[in-house]
């Protein structure tokens, strides 16, 4: 890891994502796309953020957050995610609306007769231009800290990216209604402790394992507003091919804006097409009952400069996952939520009617295609179902072994080692799959043993609350501990939502996982001791070790 005196004559520094430069850190343009302007604001909104959690933490002592700064948090903490908001003039706003929101809540204090000591980043003052904001954006740059110790500032940091993926999750529920205190709380909690200095190593390994803790209930509030709003996802065959007509394609997470999106356009001619992660959405029965919503396209987020340009439709991005536009195709994409790209059409309100005005104006398919189709929809509620046939197929050894085989897909080669891997798996293996990382085989015809497909999709990375609710089950089935279980977790990283989870499944006491395609560039030599020597947590080998290894 870098050290901080070398900070400063970088043009940004940024290290939160599995794909930085050089597996160290991102010091003149992120791999991303994110530059060092869009870097620096992005730093500066976090810094802004931690001075409205520390004057929110006094009026929670004085009777409450207001509703409306604990949805702006966890908004503004979603749009610093990697691949999110590149758009500067849309990170000043919320800038300025976050310290807005501070001195809101410090008058209203002082207006009760509370005398505040403000300091650090609940004081702080920001100008009105972006060339002065970007300017002190780097001048407050989280990572020029430099008489602090490596391994604190790294837990403190893998804390701070936790907290952006519980945020991401916490938007996500929020928006279909579910919601717990306890959660934007501890959002709170944590980035108002970030600048102190007073706070030691153990502090912050236990705040890491908090964190997790508090995702696994952003994970179940999302879980409970997805199935709530649009049922339990049920086995769904998914057309990889095209029908005839207008398109739209709608990419990232939100299935929020995915319904709306088919609601605005039934009756107008038009297929609306899944991408990346929103491939588990054909699943849901409140989605899936729309004639028009019809297949999947392209594969995973890293493909999509190629995948768009061909696609002869609009395209929606809802949530993370975005690239920098091709001109080819930068007038027939949208984005929605905290999405952002300067020169790209924004969608507010989720009114979409600038979406379907341009899928009505573009070609379409001009015919049927049929490139075959894979399976979705095996979440927690379809696995349990079916519960019984599955002990009993391991009991009588149809069924050896389990694998988790999941997590973020990327661009970097040796992500090639997840496909090797699911290839290589025994026939009398099953292998549970999620997020993104999927695209490297989820289109592979493994079979079934006893009637059940060795291959189970289980849907988003937003789905992961259902991935360990299986693994519950399964351990309660045999009466042993999950990490007994003839289960293994073999797990790929990219963004802040994958760190999150990772850290459910530590606070979970979950061992032996192994995850790449890199370990986090935020972890310090220390840190990663101590995770291996508490957690055996190690990193993937080759597909043929981790699995004589595992299988014995």
């Amino acid at each position: 890891m870098r050290v901080a005196q070398e900070v400063e004559r970088f043009d940004m520094f940024c290290y939160q994502c599995e794909q930085t430069a050089k597996g160290e850190a991102c010091t003149r343009m992120g791999v991303c796309g994110k530059d060092p302007d869009v870097a620096a604001l992005q730093d500066l909104l976090v810094y802004a953020l931690e001075g409205l959690s520390q004057v929110a933490q006094e009026a929670t002592k004085s009777g409450g957050v207001d509703p409306e700064v604990n949805h702006f948090t966890v908004e503004a903490l979603f749009a610093t995610l990697t691949n999110v908001n590149f758009d500067p003039a849309r990170l000043r706003e919320f800038i300025g609306r976050c310290v807005s929101l501070r001195d809101s809540i410090v008058k209203k204090l002082e207006a009760q007769g509370k005398r505040l000591e403000l300091s650090g980043p609940a004081k702080l003052e920001v100008p009105s231009s972006l060339p002065d904001l970007v300017k002190q954006g780097r001048e407050l740059a989280l990572f020029q800290e430099e008489e602090e110790d490596p391994d604190i500032r790294s837990l403190k940091h893998a804390t701070l990216f936790g907290i952006k993926g519980v945020a991401a999750y916490a938007d996500h529920a929020r928006i279909l209604g579910q919601e717990d205190e306890k959660v934007y709380e501890f959002i709170h909690e944590t980035l108002a402790q970030l600048p102190r200095r007073d706070l030691d190593m153990d502090y912050w390994l236990k705040r890491v394992l908090a964190c997790g803790e508090v995702n696994l209930r952003a994970m179940e509030l999302l879980d409970r507003a997805n199935t709530s709003a649009y049922g339990d996802p049920v086995p769904t065959k998914v057309p990889l091919g095209s029908k005839k007509g207008k398109a739209i394609l709608v990419s990232g997470h939100d299935l929020k804006d995915l319904e709306e999106i088919l609601k605005q356009s039934e009756g107008k001619g038009i297929f609306v097409y899944t991408h990346g992660e929103m491939l588990p959405a054909h699943g849901y029965p409140g989605l899936k009952k729309y004639s028009h919503f019809y297949g999947h396209y392209g594969t995973a987020w890293q493909n999509q400069q190629r995948e768009f340009e061909a696609f002869p439709g609009a395209i929606v991005m809802t949530t993370n996952c975005l690239q920098k536009p091709r001109e080819s195709y930068k007038a027939n994409i949208f984005t929605s939520g905290v999405v952002g790209w300067p020169g790209v059409t924004h969608i507010k309100d989720r009114n979409f009617e600038p979406v379907i005005s341009r899928a009505l104006e573009l070609p379409g398919f001009k015919e049927d295609t049929d490139k075959g189709h894979v399976m979705v929809g095996f979440a927690r509620a379809a696995l349990m179902a079916v519960a019984d046939k599955v002990v009993e197929a391991v009991k009588k050894g149809a069924i050896r072994h389990f694998f988790l085989v999941g997590g973020c897909d990327g661009a970097k080669p040796g992500r090639s080692y997840y496909s090797e891997f699911v290839e290589k798996v025994p026939e009398d293996c099953v292998i549970l799959t999620l997020a993104c990382g999927k695209f490297r085989f989820f289109d592979k015809k493994l079979g079934e043993i006893d009637g059940i497909p060795r291959l189970l999709d289980v849907g988003q990375c937003n789905d992961a609350y259902s991935a360990i609710q299986i693994a519950l089950a399964l351990s309660k089935a045999f009466g042993v501990g999950v990490n007994e279980l003839p289960l293994s977790l073999i797990l790929s990283w990219y963004e802040q939502k994958a760190v999150a989870i990772l850290f459910t499944l530590l606070h979970l006491g979950i061992k032996n996982i192994r995850l790449g395609p890199s370990l986090p560039a935020f972890l310090s030599p220390k840190v990663v001791e101590v995770l291996a020597k508490n957690f055996a947590i190690r990193p993937i080998s080759t597909p043929d070790e981790d699995l004589r290894a595992i299988l014995g």
